[in-house]
């Protein structure tokens, strides 16, 4: 298996900084405010061609310092303990504090290998504050600056030559990374709605910290495990409140991050508050999940609370539907993360939604569907001309994606494109699924490659987001 780093360090000194320079991607939070990064935080990097995970920690801090110290110590010490490699990450401006002190004895009680990373060297002539560092009696320093560039290729030599060390190439690269078959589900929904609890009740752990204060949950944490014979990645996402409610510059960037997460999910599970009922931001934040295309679930969490008899569930589902129109085919169902009530279902669901949304069809299957679609009921006149539809193809799966040739597609109106959508869904057994239909006007030769260029491409953008 790929080996697995920690950074770890008091808060502010750039381990967010550093991850993202190592994983060469902007997934971890940065701000100079101490505190941003709470829970670990997963991603995949590569140097020298060894792959490698990181993990970004929580600031080890003081028990009083912060509501939620105890829970942070504990993300750290988990880290610690999953680890191969730990690399402490220490201030060049700020010097030594106490807290360095205490994690430098913490990890020498550590049996496993610990490189130490003095951080904020903006240049050469800032080396000369290394020498305090070597204080804490530690002979091998790396000087480097997360936010320049600076001496971090002596460090990723160093980490990489350990585990090249260790262990053969061959097997740090020996399990292919088959990301089409993983499958990707976002977890979104206003704060305090019960994400990480859902997170930490599937996985079986306190992955992430937990507590009933709105906004815990500032980065997407991505959490890789399997169900059965399948592969899932779990984005746990922050709380998406109205855009009035935004106040904190860090917690707009985790709003942004939280669409993101949107981006490249397969599969959206929509948590809602069943004891709070369905809100306005509810129905704002499935609205987010059905421009993006990905698949739907609803999930009204903590029905435990919810005093009912046997209407309460149908009637919940009634309003539900009434309000998200436009994700009709989004399945729904109650569940209590706290208990675990119905939790295990959920994977069920999750795998009919995207064995619908990766669905592709056969061109001739298509054609006879629309056809008889067609034949069943005629699209409007366009200036007194029948509009033709010559030919349909699918150019894109995740989700399904059609294009049929006509010869006037700007007046096939929406009601007429909902029509065929429909016919689709019921044909083809795709009623969980959103469907995208494109309609483009024939010229000549048809050239379907294009098409599924365009479309590649469009993932492709989305993927580099």
């Amino acid at each position: 298996m790929k080996p697995v780093v920690a950074l770890v360090g008091r808060p502010n000194v750039g381990k967010s900084t550093l991850f993202n320079r190592i994983t060469k991607r902007r997934d971890a939070l940065v701000d100079n405010f101490p505190g941003v990064t709470r829970d670990r935080h997963y991603g995949q990097a590569t140097f020298d061609d060894v792959e490698f995970m990181l993990i970004d920690t929580g600031g080890f801090i003081d028990k009083d310092a912060d509501d939620f110290a105890d829970e942070i110590r504990f993300q750290v010490n988990q880290a610690i303990a999953e680890a191969d490699v730990v690399v402490l990450v220490l201030d060049a401006k700020s010097g030594i504090s106490p807290f360095d002190r205490d994690l430098v004895d913490i990890l020498r009680a550590v049996e496993k290998p610990v490189f130490y990373v003095v951080n904020k060297i903006d240049g050469e002539h800032l080396e000369e504050n290394l020498y305090e560092f070597h204080a804490l009696g530690i002979e091998a320093l790396f000087p480097v600056s997360g936010e320049h560039g600076y001496g971090m290729m002596d460090f990723l030599d160093a980490l990489v030559d350990h585990f090249k060390k260790d262990m053969p190439v061959e097997d740090l690269s020996d399990i292919p990374e088959k990301k089409d078959e993983i499958v990707k589900i976002a977890v979104v929904g206003r704060p305090n709605v019960g994400k990480s609890s859902l997170i930490n009740k599937i996985l079986g752990e306190n992955r992430l910290v937990v507590s009933n204060v709105a906004g815990t949950t500032r980065d997407s944490v991505d959490s890789l495990f399997t169900f059965g014979e399948t592969a899932y990645c779990l984005i746990d996402t922050a709380g998406i409140r109205r855009r009035a409610r935004v106040s904190q510059k860090i917690e707009k960037f985790s709003v942004i991050k939280s669409l993101k997460s949107l981006d490249r999910c397969d599969v959206a599970l929509i948590l809602i508050d069943a004891e709070e009922g369905i809100t306005e931001q509810d129905i704002t934040i499935a609205g987010y999940a059905h421009e993006r295309g990905c698949g739907s679930i609803f999930l009204l969490n903590k029905w435990d609370r919810v005093e009912k008899d046997d209407k309460t569930v149908k009637a919940y589902y009634e309003h539900l539907r009434m309000e998200a129109k436009f994700l009709n085919f989004a399945p729904a169902m109650t569940i209590s993360a706290l208990t675990g009530q119905r939790v295990h279902r959920i994977f069920n669901l999750i795998d009919e939604v995207y064995g619908q949304y990766s669905f592709r069809i056969g061109t001739g299957q298509l054609n006879r569907i629309i056809e008889k679609a067609i034949e069943r009921t005629e699209p409007s006149l366009h200036k007194g001309k029948r509009l033709k539809f010559y030919y349909a193809t699918q150019v894109a799966s995740k989700p399904p994606t059609f294009v049929c040739f006509v010869n006037f597609p700007e007046s096939v109106h929406f009601s007429y494109e909902r029509y065929l959508i429909n016919q689709i869904r019921e044909q083809a057994k795709l009623d969980k699924t959103p469907i995208r239909l494109i309609f483009k006007q024939r010229t000549g030769k048809i050239d379907f490659s294009k098409y599924e260029k365009q479309e590649r491409g469009k993932k492709q953008r989305k993927k580099k987001q």
